[in-house]
């Protein structure tokens, strides 16, 4: 089965470009023959139901399934034309240029100042305390956090709020300079105050950074992507602009998932 690709989807920049991507667990198979291009300028959404193979192919991108012994990825995944998964990539700094944002707020058990500086330091990016004090309020501004923590920077990143603790974790991705950011489902932990915060940092952020999002929620693709794939049963069925995707679906999958008739 080969993917519809909506003819009139304008060719953008390509940040990242898989190629014919297949992801095996053991002997199962949960991504099959997957090729999509992220755009560098715009915020791209993978939707479709729980289990479909989105979140495996997100992790694809920065190789954090190399933490699962049974993974195996074949076919190609390049970074600026570059391959991941060639064995002249360093893994830590790929995931310093592929930042990760998960599910649940995960900050380090550390104060919310060293939860941002952690990177910097040991990615070389900040030799001295004030280069890193502006990495930390930069970071922190950037993710619309500052002005709520600068007078608690040394409070530990665990007392915040679910949500002020999801944008932590974003500030603390951006503060090593990433080229992509990955967010796997961000907001699903989040109440609806929160999620709009969250919402509103990815549309700021984007246009500086290539932005991919998994999400369950096809209310808020529509808000915040201009770029969506619809994955089913580990295969990417239709990739289009967001608009086109949820107003005029090609594929029959698409429009029933669209409508609810199913996930």
């Amino acid at each position: 089965m080969v993917t519809v690709v909506h003819p009139n989807l304008e060719l953008a920049n390509a940040k990242m470009r898989a190629s014919n991507v297949s992801v095996y667990y053991g002997e199962k198979k949960a991504i099959d023959d997957v090729s999509i291009d992220i755009p560098s300028q715009y915020v791209t959404a993978f939707i479709g139901p729980s289990g479909c193979g989105k979140s495996t192919f997100l992790r694809t991108l920065n190789r954090m399934n190399d933490t699962i012994p049974s993974a195996r990825v074949e076919g190609e995944i390049v970074l600026d034309g570059e391959d991941i998964y060639g064995s002249a990539m360093d893994v830590v700094q790929l995931r310093a240029r592929v930042g990760m944002v998960f599910q649940k707020p995960n900050p380090f058990p550390k104060s919310i100042y060293d939860n941002i500086a952690y990177g910097p330091r040991i990615h070389g990016l900040a030799e001295k305390k004030d280069e890193t004090d502006a990495i930390v309020e930069k970071s922190l501004r950037r993710a619309g956090l500052w002005d709520e923590v600068k007078d608690r920077l040394l409070d530990s990143g665990t007392a915040l709020s679910g949500g002020q603790q999801q944008r932590l974790c974003i500030a603390r991705a951006i503060a090593v300079d990433p080229e992509v950011i990955l967010m796997d489902e961000p907001c699903s932990a989040l109440d609806p105050i929160a999620t709009a915060k969250i919402e509103e940092l990815i549309d700021e952020l984007s246009g500086r950074y290539a932005i991919v999002i998994v999400t369950h929620s096809m209310q808020q693709a529509a808000r915040v992507s201009q770029r969506t794939a619809f994955f089913h049963l580990g295969k990417m069925v239709e990739y289009g602009k967001t608009s086109d995707i949820f107003t005029n679906p090609i594929e029959k999958r698409t429009q029933d998932y669209i409508t609810g008739r199913y996930g």
